[in-house]
């Protein structure tokens, strides 16, 4: 997998909405003139994605808090970080349709560059097995699936309805080993003095996550005020407001955390 990131395009982290699972992945394209120059010069591609970006985040009538989708492919074979993985899609998101899939789309357009190359199509596929190992269902479907659109544009629509095969050529991505994640303690866990390396774990993680609300270096193994403040942080960082960022972790914030078994 050719993965370019958000920090390799310069991005913050997505503001998008949670979303840890969906029934599968939506494949879209842009739906206008794609620029053929894309084929010969891969800096033309992070330029479109950049752009694509740009234009979304100017659209104050649909409210984007994002580029739309998930990951882009080019025609190169690289994945494109949009949104990334736990986030809800925002390719007409909002409504129930498209919100049970994440969405892929790959640079082309209905004129110029029109037809997807093998690198693009398993850069997608790449996305979608990259996806499905982080909640994505085994649906693969194209935006025009129960939606009056052309997208993703008729050469990509027929690649989806032979079921998103691999090309030959293009390489099956190995699944990296699965991280193993502390499981949630309970609530209950998370009581002043309580001394764990469960909690040691956690404490460089929220450092590492740009929550660091602790005064001092000592005692990380014990749960405090500055776990409580940290932890916080955290959940406002995912969205939470009001009592749902308390600072005392639950099961659905602890679990996006990924705290290393210890």
């Amino acid at each position: 997998m050719k993965l370019v990131t958000r920090a390799q395009l310069g991005w913050p982290a997505s503001a998008a909405p949670t979303q840890t699972s969906t029934k599968g992945v939506k494949v879209h394209y842009e739906g206008t003139e794609v620029s053929t120059k894309l084929l010969t010069d891969h800096s033309e591609c992070l330029a479109e994605w950049q752009a694509i970006r740009k234009s979304h985040l100017a659209n104050t009538k649909e409210g984007y808090s994002d580029i739309a989708y998930n990951y882009g492919a080019c025609p190169h074979g690289y994945l494109l970080e949009g949104r990334g993985i736990g986030k809800r899609t925002g390719a007409n998101g909002n409504q129930p349709l498209n919100i049970a899939h994440y969405a892929i789309v790959g640079l082309v357009g209905s004129e110029g560059l029109t037809k997807p190359t093998d690198a693009m199509l398993g850069a997608i596929r790449d996305g979608i097995e990259l996806l499905r190992q982080h909640g994505a269902g085994t649906e693969i479907k194209g935006h025009r699936d129960g939606y009056a659109t052309e997208c993703p544009g008729g050469p990509l629509y027929a690649w989806v309805q032979k079921g998103a095969p691999r090309p030959a050529g293009t390489a099956t991505p190995t699944p990296p080993a699965k991280p193993k994640y502390e499981p949630f303690p309970g609530a209950s866990f998370f009581r002043a003095g309580r001394e764990s390396s469960i909690i040691a774990a956690m404490h460089k993680r929220l450092v590492a996550e740009g929550c660091n609300r602790y005064k001092s270096s000592a005692n990380q193994d014990v749960w405090g005020s500055g776990d409580a403040a940290s932890y916080a942080a955290w959940q406002h960082k995912l969205g939470y407001t009001g009592s749902a960022a308390d600072g005392i972790p639950g099961e659905t914030s602890w679990s996006m955390l990924h705290v290393p078994n210890v």
